[in-house]
This record gives structure tokens, sequence and C-alpha cells, in this order.
């Protein structure tokens, strides 16, 4: 893999050297190096220096101006107001930069992997056993998913978990009603898709349901199943495992919707943790992390009170001697540290869930599990509002299932798509394939474009629209590009550092670029919207470099015609490569 710096990071160091060897009295400095609209980049550190040094800045930017190397990299450098340094970089460094990355054959273009890479547990797309995905499991399947694969890409070894919830006492009532009507869970007429099984599995909620409410009888020897479930039962177990299957069944094929890979082996749900429950509880108390409250074991934080100013504990083991999620919480973080050797937790969890996070991960610094070698963190996520600004509902107020939102999400996308397929000439076959690459990506890009931590509201008509900041936008700019590159004959991408770029040509290239930089941020931070942010800047960029520069133009000299197809290529593949990291696709054609 070849790695290539980026201009930013080389003229950092440029400038970091020249001021230790123009002021060595400094020690070592930063150059404070940002983007700037009065140049290329501007360097700010020298004021600080100024202060420390008792100096002139302005006479200390030129002592610096004059130590720089000369080369390739700097075509003009100004001392700007009080000691500022405004810089601008050689065209030719430009284009043998980008270069170097289009030469990349490992499809990286030039991006390094980060030096301090660990192994990373992400807890994501935690759907339940028995229910209906509905809309609030979307934005921890989608988030969960697109940091899987930039941490992946920047060389983390991540482990995949997804925490279904598959244990409880509503499962007492689903066996007992399965034992006394043998046959329930049969699919009429033998089918086993994802569809049918939740059907399926609803008829028999409902019925349970009915039953557990109007039968006392029926409700007492539902709980005695959940003593024999949790006892490890045989009977009792095999038929929770028929729930647990039938469910799984479901949840693939919603997740094939949403162009989500989920792995069987990376399902590990609450009842992987029952062997280590009472151990957990063990250790909590006899370390004194938790104590008994009122027959409960509990740990107890001074910053945690309630509306009568008393502490508010977290329950690990209740009253009854059931076991609270606390507990289930406290030993997959144990099994992740222990046992998977990961150094880095990531729970990419609904923002209201916050406070028992807090308490969870506290708990376990505590015990020890987690300490300065090894952290937990929340990625916490906003709610999906409606357009009315409230929490997004069916006209009927019903929870929106995350199978129909996707659904009509594809069907008005594919719409666009048709509207549009005469002129590309798009067969009907594509039409449905880009229907569904359009309506999924436009769905994932609106959940990824918005900061995780906020609300944000769900409006199809937005989320397909080609004009504004969408996936449709950026999914067109990468086909147009194909389109340019099939129409180019017989010339080809070659970078010619030795042209002139023109002002947009700089600015695109500049930012093709910053793609490693913004990829290190997103994974250091798990902020996948910035991501997004620089894609669509991307494509803003390209908009721009079309409206000035002409790619085919028979104007054009046969090597700026080349160079112009290297930029729009790169771009492209840089598109794809950072869409791709989001988990949409780009089609050819569009």
């Amino acid at each position: 893999m070849a790695s290539v710096p980026s201009l930013a990071s080389t003229l950092q160091q440029q400038l970091a050297d020249a001021l230790t060897a123009a002021l060595p009295d400094a020690g070592t400095a930063d150059p404070l190096l940002r983007r700037s609209d009065r140049a290329d980049f501007q360097a700010n550190g020298i004021l600080a220096l100024a202060k420390k040094l008792k100096g002139n800045p302005r006479e200390l930017a030129g002592q610096v101006t004059a130590a720089l190397p000369a080369g390739e990299l700097i075509k003009d450098i100004e001392v700007s107001g009080p000691g500022f340094l405004n810089i601008t970089l050689a065209d030719r460094a430009i284009v043998e930069t980008l270069a170097a990355r289009a030469a990349d054959g490992e499809g990286r273009l030039g991006v390094p992997l980060r030096p301090e890479a660990g192994k990373t547990v992400v807890d994501y797309a935690q759907p339940n056993v028995a229910k209906e995905m509905h809309v609030g499991h979307l934005r921890s399947a989608v988030i969960g998913d697109a940091m899987v694969n930039i941490l992946e890409f920047t060389g983390e070894d991540v482990v995949r978990r997804h925490h279904i919830g598959d244990w409880g006492t509503q499962f007492g009532m689903l066996i007992q009603y399965l034992i006394e009507h043998p046959g329930a869970l049969k699919h009429e007429g033998g089918a086993t898709d994802g569809e049918a099984a939740m059907s399926t599995l609803n008829r028999v909620y409902k019925a349970s349901r009915a039953l557990f409410d109007s039968d006392e009888e029926f409700k007492a020897r539902s709980r005695d199943r959940v003593v024999a479930l949790q006892a490890g039962d045989p009977e009792t177990l095999e038929l929770w495992q028929g729930f647990v299957d039938e469910s799984k069944i479901y949840f693939h094929s919603v997740f094939d919707k949403l162009d989500m890979e989920v792995r069987d082996p990376d399902i590990v749900g609450e009842s992987g943790y029952n062997d280590m429950l009472e151990e957990t509880c063990r250790i909590l108390e006899e370390t004194g992390v938790a104590v008994r409250s009122e027959g409960a074991l509990c740990v107890f934080f001074d910053d945690v009170k309630g509306p009568d100013g008393n502490k508010v504990p977290l329950i690990v083991k209740k009253t009854n001697g059931g076991y609270g999620y606390a507990a289930t919480d406290l030993s997959a973080i144990r099994d992740r540290v222990q046992d998977l050797k990961a150094d880095t937790l990531v729970y990419v969890v609904d923002a209201r869930q916050s406070l028992h996070f807090k308490m969870v991960f506290e708990t376990a610094r505590r015990a020890g599990w987690l300490n300065e070698d090894v952290k937990a963190v929340q990625l916490a996520f906003g709610t999906v509002l409606g357009k009315d600004g409230k929490p997004f509902k069916t006209r009927e107020g019903e929870t929106v299932r995350l199978e129909d939102l996707l659904d009509e999400a594809v069907s008005r996308a594919t719409a666009v798509v048709r509207e549009k397929a005469e002129k590309v000439g798009l067969s009907e076959d594509e039409i449905v394939e880009n229907g569904r690459y359009v309506g999924v990506g436009a769905v994932k890009y609106a959940d990824l474009s918005t900061s995780a931590v906020r609300d944000y509201k769900f409006d199809l008509d937005q989320m397909v629209s080609l004009n504004g900041d969408t996936s449709v936008y950026l999914q067109y700019a990468y086909a147009r590009i194909q389109s340019i590159l099939r129409k180019a004959g017989d010339a080809v991408p070659a970078a010619h550092p030795e042209l002139e770029l023109a002002p947009a040509e700089r600015a695109l290239g500049l930012h093709l670029d910053q793609f490693g930089e913004v990829l290190a941020e997103v994974a250091a931070g798990y902020e996948p919207h910035k991501l997004a942010a620089y894609l669509y800047q991307l494509a803003s960029h390209l908009t721009t470099f079309y409206d000035q520069c002409q790619v085919l133009s028979a104007d054009n000299a046969p090597e700026v015609v080349e160079n112009r197809l290297f930029l729009v290529d790169l771009t492209a593949r840089t598109l794809h490569r950072g869409m791709a990291l989001l988990g949409i696709r780009t089609p050819e054609r569009l």
C-alpha cells in the first residue's frame, strides 16, 4: 500500500522545521496551519511565539520564511498583518501529489492507516426478538455500519456486535403459548421469507398477549415458564431458540433492504451473557463497587439524584433475584475487554439512554474493567422526526415500520430515476436497481449527514431531490463523471504536473487531497457526518469545475484534456470510496 502524505501535512512539517531552525529558543512549536480564503493556507503560530520570545512577530515571520527549504511545494508566501503567513502551493505539487494518490493500486487513494489503530468492538443494530423493527432502529444500524466501515478502512481491528433483545419475561408468555398451541410458528404455505416470519411472530405475540391478559391461570403458567427458561430447561430453551431463529430470518430480510451485511456470528444477544451474570454481581459486591439496598444490589453515584434529592442507583440485581439490564451490559463489557481483548468499546445507542450508559461505564471503571488503556464511548444519536418536528409516526399515530419506510423511499426514488431513464438509456432492470440504490442511499445519507446526536426531520421529497445536500446529488455527480469518461474516446486520464491550473482545478485538487485527513478525523471522533460533508463539498467543487473548465472541448490541447480527465476520474474514485464507507452505492449511469 502506497501511503501518500497530504499537502497540508507536508507543509506543516516544513513550517515546523523552519520554526525550529529560525527560532531555536522556541522549542517545538506548532505553526497552526489552516485553510484560508486569502491563499491556500495560513499559518498563525508565529503570533503566540512572538509573545513567548518577546519579539516582533513580522520580523520572526520573515526569519521563518527565509528558513523554509527551496523546493517545488510552495509557489508563494507572504507575511500578512501581525505576522500571519499566507501560503500558496505550486500547481506542480498539487498535481504530483494527486497523481501519487491515483497510482495507489490498493484502492485506498493513498490514505494512510492510523498509527494509533487498535481493536474496537462496535455495538450497533440491536433489534428485539419477536418484535418488528421500526424507525427507531434505523439510526443505530446506519450510523454503526458506517463507523465500522470507516474504522476498518483506517486500520482498526473491528469486532461487530449486535446486542439483540432475546431474553426476558415476555418469552415465558410466548413459549407457554407455543407449548399449548403446537405448530403456531409454522408459516402458512411453508414460506420462509422475512415478511412471512414477522407475520407469524406477530400473530403468535398477539394471541399469547390476549390470553395472558385474560386468563390468570395462563399468566401463572407463563411466569413459571420464565423460571424454567432462566434455569435452562431443555424443552423451554428449544422453543425459545425457535423464536430467535424465526426472528433472524426477519432481521436479515430488513438488513438486506438496508443494503447492510449482518452476520450470524456477530449477533450476541442478552442471552449470550447469562452465564456471566452471577459472577459479575459477585465481583461487584465483593469489591465494594455495589452494595445491598432494600434487598437489591445497587451502585450509587454522587451526581445522579432524583427529584427528591436522593441518589438514584444503578440496579444490578433486583430484590426478587432477577438481573437488570445493567448486569447484562456489565457482563458484556467484561467479555469484550477480557475475552475479545478490545481496547475501545463503541455503543451506537439512542441519546435517551445516556444516563444508563454513563452509570454502566463508571461502574466498569470502578471495577477495573475500564481504565486508561481501555475506554468505552457511547455514540449517542437523536430522534427521527416527522415534517411536523415531532417523533415520526404514521397518520394513525403508530410507530413507522422500518420496512415500510424503506419501501416508500425506494418507490419514490424509482420514480425519480424513471423520469430520466429514457434520456440516459436505462433498461427496466437498471431502473429498478438504481431506484433501490438511490432510495436506500437517500435514507442513509439524510441520517449520516446530520450530526448523530441531533434530531433530524424525515422528508422523503427532500431526500430524493437532485438539488441540495442529498445522496442523489452525490450519486448524480459520480454518474456524470462516468458519462464523461465514456465519451472521452481515445483520450485517457493522465496527470500533467507541468500545466498551470485554473482556479476551479486548484480548488478541486486541494479538496481531493484532504480525503485521508477527513477520514482520520471521522475515525478519531466517531463523526460520520464530517465525511458526508466532505463528499458534498467535493461534489460542489466538481459542479464549479464543470461550469468553469470544459473537459472534452475541442479547443483544449490534448494534455489539458488528459489532465482534466485525470482530475474528474480521481474525483469519481474518491466519491465512490467515500460513499461506500457510508454504506451507499454509486450507480454508473443515472
